[in-house]
Formats: structure tokens, sequence, C-alpha cells
């Protein structure tokens, strides 16, 4: 690894002018282009605190071994060479846009003597017109079949066209007026090509000339009586209508504009783009981006826009979610490329605000999908424990992984969630989630319920007799797991936190989150095969008898080192423990002074970030269903022997709590079926009094 200051470049020797700068590895390979309004500007912030920089800007540093620029004249011509390198030397350290399938385009070859209509995908070639891009395939074939009625251009390839003129005889689309046959001559060149012309001009969303012109033939055949003719033409303006509304209205007529959105974690981004011409969705097109640097939602747009419209053609209006950070340069550059102006916008209210929601939803369950089709690869998961095994020095690979997170707001109706990935996989029904009763912030309540699942752990163990088996081998161990056993059953009353449907151990999931068991009934748990223990009177499984291999705690150091010091206390030794940051992704073991640094490309990184966003999702979840739940709660709910009707009852004869509030006891029994009893403990709840001894006796 090489020592930034060994290639910096002399004091004074960069220029304050625009341009673009390459980074090179020992081998010449650029790693890294980059563009700058101030060359000097730009490059001296990579080596003035080289430790205030971002770990993965510090790792292309380090792998870098010189570094070079051009001048150039202004923003826009940096642009245009920072796209030209970047497609030239693909450098490692820039943001690569990958499409996350090859997308079908409706293809018309115009630069034929007689134009084709056909799906194509890949490169784009000259002399076509293309619509789309659509999700699928079949989606055009079927809009296509409906077009032919009304539009017979030839749908043939070049060796079935040369064959049936050969032979004279058109093929059964030729037969059933889906093709107009040029073939055999049944039109001339000119005619078709006036047909493809016009499939075209539908295509492109010139529509209402075609229907209209249709149905005033229909209605002209119907008044000479040529009914047959007027069915027919009536059934062609039919396929139309049907092939309209495939493509959904979502603007104005005129409206042609491309809408971007993004949906993002911190390793990888998703990127949508919805194709709207003439006011309806021609297609949409998505993109997964590894994100190797850090970059702002503005700068991962800017990226984008230089590599999408390198060489597509470039609509009037373009849509993105966020403003590139040169967004003047950014425009000038495009409405060159494109000959005319070309705006760029981030929508605020009305249609195109809601549309672009829709195209952010989309976003979002691409990256979702892209993730779960990562997860559910068995190499790459194997591949991952093996690397969090040998970046936290465990004897094994952590097959069994359990994650906390604490959710609250100011300190208001604190919760914490575990969930449990076992060979990898989430496995929601070991899913479990708390009440926290500690008020001293987040470390208070990491150390509660590392406490409390763990005291539940060595009670069940106790219960199976394995800590009874461990005696001999293991006398003072023992010793110390039974007495925190004993205080976890001592406990257990105060300690049984959201009862889970039927389960014994008492910690149950949300019925939304809680997933299937294996088809055994409980199955077959992740680590060496072993089977869950079950509970000879309940026959359920004991849920906190398996240990995880690894405890990750959402935090850093001061997280780490209470959940360890809640383990300690139990006499439990063998499990690991470590803390994941959201900022920097670090890991941090406890009692280290400095995090464990996962490289950016690994798969343990991407794992444990999975399994950390998964307990931040299942605590918010939680968290919002009890903050929602204490929301709707009343005073009136908890005073003994006043139910709904007569809650009701009082509400319609004061109006409100507020007036309620400052009735008397008195006033409160002049509401049918409130007595004096009723009255005073309802005055006691409304006003945080102690209610009166006879109110007690009632």
């Amino acid at each position: 690894m090489a020592d930034p200051a060994t290639y910096r470049p002399a004091p004074g020797s960069i220029p304050e002018s625009p341009g673009v700068y390459r980074f090179r590895d020992p081998g010449g390979r650029v790693i890294y282009v980059g563009k700058a309004k101030s060359l000097r500007q730009r490059l001296n912030s990579y080596f003035a605190d080289f430790a205030g920089l971002h770990p993965r800007t510090q790792t292309m540093l380090t792998t870098a071994a010189s570094v070079d620029w051009t001048v150039v004249g202004t923003e826009v011509e940096a642009l245009q060479l920072e796209y030209s390198w970047i497609k030239e030397f693909d450098p490692r350290f820039n943001v690569k846009y990958r499409d996350d399938k090859s997308y079908p385009y409706l293809a018309v070859t115009m630069g034929e003597d007689f134009p084709r209509v056909q799906v194509m995908r890949g490169a784009k070639r000259k002399g076509t017109r293309y619509f789309g891009p659509y999700s699928h395939a079949w989606a055009i074939r079927e809009t296509v079949d409906l077009l032919l009625r009304v539009f017979p251009v030839r749908t043939c390839s070049a060796g079935v066209f040369k064959r049936a003129g050969q032979i004279g005889r058109p093929c059964l689309l030729g037969y059933i007026d889906k093709c107009s046959a040029p073939c055999v001559g049944r039109v001339t060149p000119e005619e078709h090509r006036a047909l493809a012309e016009d499939f075209c001009d539908f295509m492109a969303g010139n529509t209402g000339r075609f229907i209209k012109r249709l149905e005033r033939e229909m209605r002209e055949a119907a008044a000479v009586e040529e009914y047959e003719r007027a069915a027919r033409l009536r059934d062609d303006v039919q396929a139309l209508q049907r092939a309209l509304e495939k493509q959904t209205v979502v603007l104005g007529d005129d409206t042609d504009c491309d809408v971007i959105a993004l949906a993002e974690d911190p390793l990888e981004a998703a990127v949508q783009v919805f194709y709207v011409r003439g006011g309806r969705i021609r297609g949409q097109r998505g993109w997964v981006v590894d994100k190797v640097e850090e970059a702002t939602p503005g700068e991962l747009v800017e990226q984008f826009l230089l590599q999408m419209y390198g060489e597509a053609t470039i609509p009037r209006e373009i849509l993105v979610p966020a403003r590139p950070p040169d967004e003047a340069a950014l425009i000038e550059l495009l409405s060159e490329q494109r000959g005319s102006r070309v705006d760029l916008r981030v929508p605020q209210r009305g249609d195109k605000k809601s549309l672009m929601e829709t195209v952010e939803r989309n976003a979002k369950e691409s990256l979702a999908q892209h993730k779960l089709r990562r997860a559910s690869d068995l190499t790459t998961r194997s591949r991952a424990l093996q690397e969090i095994a040998d970046a936290l020095d465990l004897d094994q690979a952590p097959l069994r992984i359990e994650c906390y997170d604490v959710s609250h707001i100011q300190g208001e109706n604190v919760v914490a969630s575990m969930v449990v990935f076992e060979d990898g996989l989430a496995r929601k029904s070991e899913y479990r989630r708390f009440s926290i009763r500690s008020t001293e912030g987040d470390v208070a309540s990491i150390y509660e319920v590392i406490s409390r699942r763990f005291k539940r752990y060595l009670e069940e163990r106790a219960a199976t007799g394995e800590l009874d088996a461990e005696a001999d081998d293991e006398p003072g161990r023992a010793a110390a797991g039974s007495e925190a056993a004993a205080s976890g059953v001592a406990a257990s009353g105060a300690a049984r936190d959201e009862a889970g449907a039927g389960a014994r151990a008492g910690y149950g999931a949300d019925e939304d989150d809680a997933g299937e068991d294996d088809a055994n009934g409980y199955g077959v748990s992740g680590r060496g095969g072993a089977a869950t223990p079950i509970d000879p009177e309940t026959g359920r499984p004991r849920k906190f008898a398996y240990p995880p291999n690894l405890v990750v705690v959402d935090g850093g150091p001061a997280q780490a080192a209470a959940a360890q010091r809640a383990l300690d206390e139990l006499g439990i030794d063998d499990i690991a423990v470590c803390g994941l940051a959201k900022r920097l992704e670090e890991v941090w073991l406890p009692g280290d002074d400095q995090p464990v640094i996962l490289p950016r490309s690994s798969e343990g990184l991407y794992l444990l970030q999975r399994v950390r966003d998964e307990a931040h999702r299942f605590a918010i979840t939680y968290h919002r269903t009890k903050r929602s739940k204490s929301l709707k709660e009343s005073a009136l709910d908890h005073v003994p022997g006043l139910g709904p009707a007569r809650r009701q009852a009082l509400l319609r004869h004061f109006g409100s709590v507020k007036r309620l509030r400052e009735a008397s006891a008195d006033e409160i029994r002049e509401v049918p079926g409130i007595g004096r009893a009723t009255a005073e403990a309802i005055v006691a709840a409304l006003r945080g009094e102690s209610p009166s001894p006879a109110g007690q006796g009632s």
C-alpha cells in the first residue's frame, strides 16, 4: 500500500483551472477519474488531512501510486472529458451503473426497403426507430398483435420474407390480414412504407387521428349498408383502444420526459427510469450500482445522467429526485447533445410529483429484489460468514447471528428488537421484541435487553439439564451460570415481554413478521444440524435455549461494551460480541480502541449491514405500533367500571375531554349511569389525583 505523501504533487504545481484528474495504481492502470472546478483545491483536499477522509477515499489513495490531470476551458468540457475517461478506463473506484436486465424495445427497421416490426435488445442500429424500453417482451408482442389489425406491417425475418417471395405464397399472417404481404406484391413498397410510418406515428403518441379516421369510415360503411366492413372497422377501433389502455396516461398529451428516482443504502443504490412520451408511460428501465465512493443523491444523479445520456436519446425534460452539484454545466452539456434546451427539474407537487413517487417505489422494490437475489446465493452467504469469522478472529463461522437495536423518540416508548439470521438468511420465527424499562439512554437499553435475553437462555438451559451436565467439566462456570439462571427465574415474572402466541418463552414476534419454521414443525437449526430444544410440558420449542455464535448490536464501542458487560455478569464467555456503527460502517469489538474495517466490497460487511438494517426495521415497526397505541389511550380507559358506552355518554354530555376534566364529581353524576364512586374515580384519573377511599372501595 502506497503512502499518498510519496506521490503528492509539489506545492504550486497544480493549476487552479477547471479540469479532470486521474489516479493510477503502481501498474499505471487508472483507478479513479474525477472532475473539478479548481484542480488545485480539489486535489489538495485529498492530501491535506488523510485521517479525516472517508475510509473508502483512504483506500483509493493508498491503492494509487500517482496522479495526473488535464486542464480544460469550461466545466462543460470537464464533464465531457470525465465521461469519456470513465468510459475508456472503467476505473474501479468510480460509480458504475449496471443494467439490472437487458430490456427489450419495439423496433421498426425504417432503413430497409420493406420496414419490419420486431422486438430488439442490445445496441441501437442506425435507420431503426425504437419505442420503449418495455419491462417484458410479451408486453411488446401483445401490443403489436393488436396494432397489426390496423397497420399490417411486415414482422417476418429476412429468410421467411425471401422464401415467401420465391414461392409466391405469403405466410399465415398474410392470410389472416395481419400482414399486407409485400413479399408477394399485394402492396407496393411505397404503400407498405406508409403503413410503417403510420404505425410509428401511433406508437409516438399521435393516436387521435387514426381512431377518428376509422370511426368515420365505419359510419360511412354503415350508411351504405356495408355492415361486414363496418364491423371490421369497429373491431379495428376497439383494437387501437385496447392498445392505448396498455399505455397509462399520466401527464399532458404534449409531455415528453424521463422520470428518474433513486433508492439507496450505504453500499448500493438502485435507479429506475420511466419513459413518458406523449403523456404516456412507454416503458421503464432499471440499474443497480455499487457505491464504491461516498456520494450524495445529487452526485449520483449527475453520474447517472452522464452515463445514461452519453449515447441515448435525450428528452425535452428530465425529472430527478435531487439537483446535481454542477447543474448549470450539466444542463448545458445535455442541451448541446440534444440540439435544443433540456430542462432538469425536481418535481414539487401535482401529477409529476405523484409519478416521481411511483418511480421511487419501483426503485425501492428493485433494490430489495437485488438484495434478495444476492442474499439467496449459497456460495455468497458462505463467503460472507467466513469473512466475518476471519475479521473478528472467531473459531468458526457465525452460523447463527443475533442483532439488537433500540428505538425511541426522546426517551419515550423505548423498545428493542432482536432479529436472528441463520446460515446468512433471516429466520423471522425467531424474532423477538422487548419493552425497555431503562430511561438512561441507548447504552443502558442495550445492557438491559442483552441481560434479559440471556437470563432466559440460562433459565432454559437449566430447565433442560444442560448446565447440570456441564458441572463435572466446568464447576466454576456451571455455578455462575446456575446462579444467573436462578436470578433469571426469579425475575421471569417481570421480564416477560410481548408474549408470543402460545410461546412459553414469552417474547413474541409481530404477526406480520413471523416467518414459518421448517416443514417438520420446528425444524433443524442452522448450527451443525442441532434441533431446537423442545419443552416436554407444552411440546413447543424453548425459544431462548439456543445461543447465537455472534451478537451484533447497532452502535459503536459503548454499545458493544455494554453488551459484553451483560454477558460477563451472567458468566457467559463463549458468545462473540461486536457493534456496527452506522456512520462509517465500522465494526467495533468490546475493549478495542480501533474499529475493524471490512473492505468495501466485502460480502461479510454486506451481511452485517443486512442484519443491522433488519433489526432497525423491526424495532421501528414495534416502536410505531406502541406509540400509536399510547396516543389512542385515554386516562378514562383505566377507570374501573367505565366501559365504552359510558365513555361515549360522558363525551356527548360535556362535548370534550377538556370540559370533562374541569367538571366536578357532582356534575359528572348528572350523566345517566354514573354513580358517586365512578364520578370520583373519573375526577381522580383526569386530574392525576389518588382516588378517595370510597372510590377505591367501589
